[in-house]
């Protein structure tokens, strides 16, 4: 038996609650008489938006909050993009849906047009990721790449007032928000924003990237056979071989880190790499197999770079430790 109500707890960002009301959107359309709340409510790393998240405490800040409202019965689901979600789940908490990926790759966002090549020398690349500003810095080295959060909006406002020369945000989070078309240029605010996507071979996503997880907790059987429909079977096998290797990095999108899994007929192709922040000195590696073997081949590629130097990057910047290995 369903329950006709059900709670959903979210960020209070612009973003989270577009996404929010995507799933709600869609478990409407399964259940027309379904009645949905929700519970937007500001997270640790909302709180925190001067400061890179690898200095402040990691991706753990962006949920758990959400977490706790779970835990406390508060909200039966909890919204989240994958790529902000810790690797390990508190006790009593699952996350049994991962929704459609939408697209994955990272977009340059500029007032001028153009492509990375185009940017001038010295230009100044607003990111929040260790993962980007190492792969631009591998193909720019003369950029500036400085810090930048925030939600969408207010980093495009930064970029108009001319704090920034660039900008590299998710494609993912543009579509969501209604910047549909990246191929020219687009009215926002009172400039012209024009967008390019960056190819995963020049700019490795986060893992998780573009993929949407409904949490719930974990004895709740009655929500799990509810939300149960919008369960994407491709992109959870592809999430589960990304996520594993970032669980034996102990790392996350927020480090210097990337994995895409891209699932073909039967079979899963991943890449990975772990880089220099600086770009100075990138690993990458790739491991194809069946689907499933999604999780351990994550975990192969994740050893096969540890091993060729990576455990020494990480370990500079305190991500990863002998008691990993």
């Amino acid at each position: 038996m369903f329950p006709s109500v059900i709670r959903i707890a979210t960020r209070k960002s612009p973003l989270a609650l577009v996404q929010a009301q995507c799933v709600a959107d869609k478990l409407q359309a399964h259940y027309p008489s379904l009645k949905i709340e929700f519970l937007p409510l500001t997270t640790e790393g909302d709180r925190h938006l001067s400061s890179r998240l690898i200095e402040v405490g990691g991706k753990g800040f962006f949920v758990k909050e959400l977490e706790q409202a779970l835990l406390n019965h508060e909200a039966d689901i909890a919204v989240h993009s994958m790529k902000d979600v810790t690797m390990h789940f508190p006790p009593g908490l699952v996350v049994p849906v991962i929704c459609e990926r939408a697209d994955p790759r990272d977009v340059l966002v500029t007032l001028s047009g153009g492509d990375l090549s185009s940017l001038l020398q010295g230009a100044r690349v607003g990111t929040a990721s260790l993962r980007r500003q190492s792969q631009l810095l591998a193909f720019r080295p003369d950029l500036q790449v400085v810090t930048l959060r925030g939600n969408v909006n207010t980093r495009l406002q930064r970029l108009e007032e001319g704090q920034f020369d660039a900008l590299v945000v998710a494609a993912a989070g543009l579509e969501r928000l209604g910047f549909a078309s990246f191929v020219s240029s687009q009215e926002a605010h009172s400039l012209v924003l024009h967008f390019h996507v960056i190819s995963t071979e020049l700019c490795l996503p986060a893992p998780g990237q573009g993929a949407l997880g409904l949490e719930c907790r974990e004895d709740d059987v009655a929500i799990q056979q509810l939300i149960a429909p919008l369960n994407d079977p491709e992109t959870r096998d592809e999430l589960m071989a990304e996520r594993a290797f970032a669980v034996r990095l102990n790392g996350g999108c927020r480090a210097p880190i990337a994995a895409y899994a891209q699932v073909r007929s039967d079979r899963l192709c991943l890449r990975g790499l772990i880089a220099q922040p600086d770009g100075a000195r990138i690993l990458r590696g790739q491991k194809e197999g069946l689907i499933d073997e999604a999780s351990s081949l994550g975990e192969l590629l994740a050893e096969e770079l540890l091993t060729q130097g990576g455990q020494d990057i990480l370990s500079t910047l305190n991500i990863y430790d002998d008691k990993h290995t």
